[in-house]
């Protein structure tokens, strides 16, 4: 036995090699002028997890047809009613495998300070041994699939390249749709190239004969990042980011590392193109955690004339100086993998006129006539329908029809507010940032930095208060740094270490971009909330970008900059004077409480958290009196 797992572990150290004709059944051949190196790793995962056969995918229609058509057959997935939903999909996931599982989630950094207190730590020798166990012959009676892709416009210098193999037909269709994957992405592997490398397996190998289920996974779960030699390993789930491996794990958690290492950011950002009345065009970066508006904003139609908002990206931004000396951004995903429950014509518009076709939609219910549906929807729930589980359901059942992190992928450029410069390889030109959490208290509505340390300081102080006993005290502050706390691949502090270095680059080509922080969901005392949010969020972004054109002054406050009261455009917004105030009060005694938090928070970073960050706190309180 001991020996057996020492041999595993030098399978994943890569120091143990087989034959893999005499290992796997059937391949097809690597296409001609494949890299060798990709092909070489593929033979070696194919060593280890022994499939029955192996296909390299090419990323065209006529490949995802057949994949699509072969998961109906399969039972993985259901064809919707192409009158409502033209060449649209169904999935229903195993109940036990619906969403990321951060518990199972690791960073396999060589020191454990590294990782920090975000992130879960496994020593890496240790975890490759764990996984050597699993993953060894993972793959039986299965194809193992290989993707190559591009995180990023193809060719663009902030892109980068990995290769993902799967034995999921179902991540095969939502990578093709994610990322910019198959032959065109290989095509640009060159021996010079540094290139990510991700191995996923649901884990269920097939005996001779064994029949298949219609969404196999395990109900042990690793999703593995080895920051230093840029590996992923997930075993056990087929599910969003557990599975596509591009996505959280390669777009943040590694990239951040290589970002860290290479001078650039990998950030769990929108992005979006805005232009004015007067036609000056803006681009905005923004952070905001889950539940916080972030989609909403990606997508957002303004309310007020004469200003409109374009989507470059919903999730992650890339972002990196350029040649000018600015900070530019990309977008390195190609679709959006958004949630449903929430997402409706009267919440965003823009959302639901993207998904009209070529969408596959997970655990969300299914309507009698073949179409879908889900919680936000529309305000009235259908009288029948299919629920994520594939039961019976009617809106006496007493349980949600579509489960809450059920999702939609589609392509973005099916968005009918996407902007022609999302693909532009050399990222878009960022003018503000914008940090925002779900704040019942406390956080104005909108505040300015003063300069990029104190930007960096709102950044790492993102929380959002807890809503209900059953996710801990109620009014507690959840925190998530910068957005990234499930995400960042490196000790968080380092990271805020990280953001001021790149200002301090910013600084000496005068292009800094300004810093906000937002709060859409503050509360009155009775629970209503004081600001009406979705489209009108747009009178906000009028100030923000009005003071990136110095058109409109600020005043001072204990938190940074606020609007004027005269500066906040409110025509033809019904709301109560006391209510505007109450949106940009500061109490004194709540602060202070907060800023103990704060200091306690940074106490858990065993002093790695940078000094300037830390006299920022100590500015906060000095303001306060």
């Amino acid at each position: 036995m001991r020996r057996a797992i020492v041999e595993e572990h030098h399978i994943l150290s890569g120091r143990y090699s087989m034959s893999i004709s005499t290992m796997v059944r059937k391949q097809s051949p690597a296409p001609e002028g494949a890299n060798a190196a990709v092909v070489s790793w593929v033979d070696e995962i194919a060593a280890i997890t022994l499939p029955d056969d192996v296909v390299w995918c090419d990323g065209s229609a006529a490949e995802w047809d057949d994949l699509a058509r072969g998961m109906v057959a399969s039972g993985t997935l259901t064809r919707l009613n192409p009158e409502h939903r033209p060449y649209s999909f169904l999935a229903r996931s195993d109940p036990h495998d619906v969403a990321r599982v951060e518990d199972r989630t690791f960073i396999c950094s060589a020191k454990e300070e590294d990782a920090g207190p975000t992130n879960n730590w496994r020593e890496p020798g240790e975890m490759r041994t764990t996984l050597g166990r699993l993953f060894y012959g993972s793959m039986r009676g299965r194809t193992m699939y290989v993707l190559p892709f591009s995180m990023g416009p193809l060719g663009s210098p902030l892109a980068k390249l990995g290769v993902q193999v799967t034995d999921s037909p179902y991540v095969v269709a939502s990578m093709g749709i994610m990322t910019r994957m198959g032959t065109v992405a290989l095509g640009l592997f060159t021996d010079a190239t540094e290139w990510v490398r991700a191995v996923h397996s649901v884990g269920a190998p097939l005996e001779d004969g064994q029949q298949d289920v219609a969404w196999p996974c395990n109900d042990t779960k690793y999703i593995t990042h080895f920051p230093e030699s840029r590996e992923i390993w997930s075993f056990g789930s087929a599910y969003g980011g557990n599975a596509l491996l591009a996505k959280k794990a390669f777009a943040l958690r590694i990239a951040s590392v290589i970002a860290r290492d290479e001078g650039w950011l990998a950030e769990h950002m929108l992005i979006i193109k805005v232009t004015n009345p007067r036609g000056r065009v803006f681009h905005v970066a923004g952070a905001f955690p889950s539940a916080c508006g972030k989609t909403n904003l990606a997508m957002m139609v303004p309310t007020i004339p004469g200003w409109t908002v374009e989507t470059v990206g919903d999730d992650i931004a890339w972002l990196g100086i350029g040649a000018d000396g600015r900070l530019r951004a990309i977008n390195p995903e190609a679709g959006f993998f958004g949630v449903a429950p929430g997402t409706g014509f009267s919440t965003n518009r823009t959302a639901m006129d993207t998904i009209w076709g070529n969408t596959i939609f997970t655990n969300v219910a299914l309507r009698d006539d073949g179409d879908v549906w889900w919680e936000g929807m529309s305000d009235k729930a259908p009288d029948h329908l299919t629920d994520w589980r594939g039961y019976s359901w009617t809106p006496a059942s007493g349980r949600p029809a579509a489960h809450p992190n059920s999702r939609f992928t589609v392509a973005a450029r099916q968005c009918p507010s996407i902007s022609d410069d999302w693909e532009d390889p050399r990222g878009v030109v960022i003018d503000a940032i914008i940090f925002g959490g779900r704040r019942a208290t406390n956080v104005p509505l909108v505040v300015e930095a003063r300069d990029w340390e104190h930007g960096v300081y709102l950044g790492a102080t993102i929380s959002s208060e807890r809503t209900a006993a059953a996710e801990g005290t109620l009014g507690e502050l959840r925190r998530d740094p910068f957005a990234m706390a499930p995400f960042c691949g490196y000790n968080m502090a380092d990271h805020w270490a990280h953001w001021l270095s790149i200002g301090a680059k910013l600084r000496k080509t005068g292009a800094v971009p300004r810093m906000f922080q937002v709060n859409w969901f503050r509360k009155a005392a009775d629970g209503r909330f004081l600001w009406p949010g979705f489209g009108e969020n747009s009178r906000v972004l009028e100030w923000m970008l009005d003071r990136v054109d110095g058109q409109v002054p600020a005043e001072e406050s204990a938190l940074g900059l606020v609007p004027r009261s005269s500066d906040l455009n409110l025509d033809g917004l019904d709301i109560a004077d006391e209510d505007i105030a109450e949106l940009f009060a500061i109490d004194k005694k709540s602060w202070l409480a907060e800023a103990e938090s704060t200091e306690r928070f940074f106490a858990t970073f065993d002093g790695r958290v940078p000094a300037s960050v830390q006299r920022q706190l100590a500015v906060l309180r000095q303001k306060l009196g």
